[in-house]
């Protein structure tokens, strides 16, 4: 906890933004960051609430231990704080900026709509330590002998790498990509997260013994047979990245794209890469002067909106099924779990136009071109609702609408009917593998992250990678130091 009387006395605060008339105009990050003085004051706030929900398993994937390091910044020692945020996070500085902080929903004032701030010292704290030049490489004192790959350097790679090295095990990383981070790094837009805390992540893992190895598609460039037979265990943390398929008519009309490339291709095109040798989208896809239409509600559907917005679009419109939520939920009937509230992400205050309950019946065109998209509202079972219908003028479309599974091609193309796969309540189809040892049907395979979990979160991805190291660890070795 921190101060004992804080949470009557301190007014929550949070980081305020650069204005939206400032920052579409670039796609660096816009946050402008708290004082150590006010985020202690923030710490302060952390009540003596008996059972911490915000760090259980409503609260923090990770485990992250709250109350602990909030006490300790309330009480200036900023140091110790950063070691025990590290002891369970591997990348603070990732979830401080794109976590959606579920923490903070299970905080015990939040059933005063008034959380601590957790996001924000978090954050705080992340970047704290490298300013005190805390980020170091922490290599093994000793070497096991034994060899691990893993495919996919997203947050499960990673984390499940770095953990790994440290351990003493020989790391080899393979990324289909040009550099390592998955959709980090080319999935998520750079004015939410800039790509520089990833390559500094890099650096460590790199001084800790991890060796990557880029634009390697592992079952398409180098077989996975081969790899199992190289190394004493293999992960693969593939990610998540088949679109959904949305079965709307007209979607082969130029203009319509799913949300994913779209995102990437703009990633690239910043970091200075040749967005040519892409295999999809075929050409380069630009909001500029254009009315631009989402279709989806959730934070896939929200990057769209701020890039569209950092293009020069015109207009965005966003489409959501779902009925617009409440302003404010039942507390005592959602308490500590995430409710289903009004949210208004970041680029969705730029300036896009929200539809809830419309769906999306055709995509309308002319000579190949998008023109326009048909909707129409619909009732409470979302069937659409006769005379309803309407048309939004569109020159772009996204449909961003989630993920299915792993790409087809690949690891999960090579290996067929031998790696078993599962299906999720959402119709995702992933790889077969339980939460305990993360082993697949495949001897010396494991499985993490969203390739195995379905579509989901940073810290979910993190938590699944630490976890998935301790049971190749203790596989490996008969025992684990390892924390879980």
């Amino acid at each position: 906890m921190g101060k004992v009387t804080g949470f009557l006395e301190i007014d929550r605060q949070v980081p305020k933004y650069q204005p939206a008339s400032d920052r579409i105009r670039h796609f660096r990050e816009f946050t402008l960051p708290m004082s150590d003085k006010e985020v202690e004051k923030q710490a302060a706030r952390c009540m003596d609430c008996g059972i911490p929900y915000c760090h259980g398993p409503t609260g923090c994937p990770v485990h992250n231990q709250i109350p602990d390091w909030n006490d300790l910044v309330y009480n200036g020692d900023w140091e110790t704080a950063i070691r025990n945020l590290h002891s369970t996070n591997n990348f603070p500085e990732f979830t401080g900026r794109i976590c959606p902080a579920p923490c903070e929903e299970a905080c015990t004032l939040n059933l005063e709509d008034i959380p601590v701030a957790i996001k924000t010292i978090e954050q705080a704290l992340a970047d704290k330590a490298y300013e005190l030049g805390m980020v170091r490489p922490q290599p093994a004192a000793t070497k096991t002998g034994k060899r691990v790959a893993v495919i996919g350097s997203g947050p499960a790679g990673m984390a499940a790498a770095q953990q790994l090295g440290r351990a003493g095990h020989e790391i080899h990383l393979y990324e289909r990509e040009s550099r390592p981070g998955g959709l980090m790094r080319f999935g998520i837009p750079d004015f939410k997260m800039e790509k520089h805390f990833i390559d500094r992540r890099v650096e460590q893992m790199q001084g800790e013994g991890v060796t990557f190895f880029c634009g390697v598609n592992v079952g398409v460039d180098k077989s996975i047979d081969e790899l199992l037979a190289s190394y004493d265990a293999v992960l693969y943390c593939g990610g998540s990245e088949t679109p959904r398929a949305a079965g709307i008519p007209g979607a082969e009309f130029d203009g319509v794209h799913d949300a994913m490339p779209y995102l990437v291709q703009q990633n690239k095109r910043l970091a200075g890469e040749d967005i040519s040798s892409i295999a999809w989208p075929s050409k380069p896809i630009s909001a500029a002067g254009k009315h631009v239409v989402v279709v989806g509600g959730g934070d896939t559907a929200s990057d769209c909106i701020g890039t569209a917005f950092r293009q020069g679009a015109v207009r965005v419109t966003q489409l959501d099924i779902r009925p617009q939520p409440p302003e404010r939920e039942n507390k005592l009937a959602v308490w500590p779990y995430w409710a289903t509230k009004m949210r208004t992400s970041s680029s969705q205050a730029e300036g896009a136009e929200r539809e809830f309950q419309v769906a999306t019946l055709e995509f309308i065109g002319e000579e190949g071109e998008l023109t326009g998209v048909k909707c129409c509202e619909v009732d409470e079972q979302r069937q659409p609702v006769p005379g309803t219908e309407f048309v939004i003028r569109a020159d772009l479309a996204f449909i961003a609408i989630g993920f299915a599974g792993p790409f087809g091609d690949g690891v999960v193309k090579e290996l067929g009917p031998r790696l078993q796969m599962k299906v999720d309540s959402r119709r995702s189809t992933n790889v077969a593998a339980n939460d305990r040892d993360y082993r697949t049907s495949i001897e010396k395979l494991f499985a993490a992250g969203d390739v195995r979990r379905g579509q989901s979160l940073v810290v979910w991805a993190i938590r699944e990678g630490r976890q998935a190291a301790r049971s190749i660890d203790e596989a490996l070795m008969g025992s684990s130091v390892l924390p879980r």
